[in-house]
């Protein structure tokens, strides 16, 4: 299941949690939210798999400009030698020739920075929906505990999830 509906679905839970009186708190049912936690944790390996493929895409994508780039230049040093064995022709075809690997060099470079853009504005999105995902289970972890020390006074509360990260 994608990370995004997990989040909706916990969303949804505490949308349908019972309010507490006379306070912002609710109650909400602990098998279901405790569920939610363990299939994000299955989803979260998805997610960096999928940032794994577009990293594996992205050296598919460099590789193929790479070796476009080589063909483009072996065509460039093909036409610069047919063009350089006419007499009268061959300061035109060393110049022709310095174009073509040039651009050749440059299309392979411009192919290069866009890969490397694709990548890195996936992977950004990726760490935004990890961070958010992250912040979302940070709060139900603290609403669940706050919850638990209201409804038994004087006991110490467990570690939050931030404190056992923390320590790691």
């Amino acid at each position: 299941m994608d990370i995004l509906q997990l989040i909706d679905r916990l969303e949804e839970l505490f949308n349908e949690a019972k309010a507490v009186p006379f306070t912002h708190n609710v109650v909400v049912d602990e098998d279901r939210m405790l569920e939610l936690i363990d299939q994000m944790r299955i989803a979260i390996p998805d997610e960096v798999k999928k940032a794994q493929q577009v990293v594996a895409q992205r050296d598919r994508v460099m590789a193929q400009a790479q070796e476009e780039a080589n063909r483009t230049l072996s065509l460039a040093r093909e036409k610069a030698d047919q063009l350089a064995q006419k007499d009268t022709l061959v300061q035109e075809a060393q110049r022709r020739a310095e174009q073509i690997l040039a651009q050749g060099r440059a299309d392979a470079e411009a192919t290069r920075v866009d890969a490397d853009n694709y990548v890195i504005e996936t992977l950004i999105q990726l760490q935004e929906q990890l961070s958010r995902l992250a912040n979302q289970v940070n709060n139900g972890i603290r609403t669940v505990q706050e919850d638990q020390m209201r409804k038994s006074p004087g006991s110490q509360p467990p570690p939050s999830m931030t404190e056992k990260i923390g320590k790691q």
